[in-house]
């Protein structure tokens, strides 16, 4: 029995250990960001802030990592949560959306925030700098309102909603 449980300790410890040898690639680009949410909205310092501290490690290109995202499966899953949140809002690319996806985006951010959904409380448990105050939701969601009523001021009413189907 003892034999039998030494084995098997030796096995998963080398298997993590071979696991440590396959690296995930890491989300960080040095190409310009030329869809930069602030190449296309008037972003105020104090957004900026709270958005870089709070938001941009999942939705942008460049991920600050922590230590444990050395550590397979780790690592793994973060690169797996990190493409999730770039695929549903990338700050960084936020300019080449169509304006119907940016104005509903806007809408999201605000109601995720209202309703602490963001940032997530996975990511919170660890980056407890990234905690948004009362002050500093206000300050994101007041700007965000800001941004979608300045949209429908630019924009024709009916390319900021997606069109009503029509019953069958």
């Amino acid at each position: 029995m003892k034999k039998t449980v030494r084995w098997i300790l030796i096995v998963l410890g080398g298997a993590f250990l071979i696991l440590q040898f396959i690296r995930p690639d890491k989300n960080y680009s040095e190409k310009p960001q030329e869809g930069k949410i602030s190449l296309t909205f008037p972003v105020p310092s104090d957004v900026q802030v709270i958005m870089k501290r709070s938001c941009h490690d999942c939705h942008s290109n460049n991920t600050v990592y922590p230590w444990y995202a050395e550590v397979q499966p780790v690592g793994w899953w973060l690169k797996s949560h990190i493409e999730d949140a770039r695929d549903e809002l990338n700050f960084d690319e936020f300019g080449t959306y169509r304006p119907m996806r940016q104005f509903t985006k806007l809408q999201q951010i605000a109601e995720q925030i209202e309703e602490d959904e963001m940032p997530l409380p996975s990511y919170l448990f660890l980056h407890r700098d990234a905690r948004l105050t009362p002050e500093e939701k206000t300050i994101l969601t007041d700007w965000v309102t800001a941004m979608r009523d300045s949209m429908k001021v630019w924009y024709p009413a009916d390319s900021l909603q997606r069109p009503r189907r029509r019953p069958q």
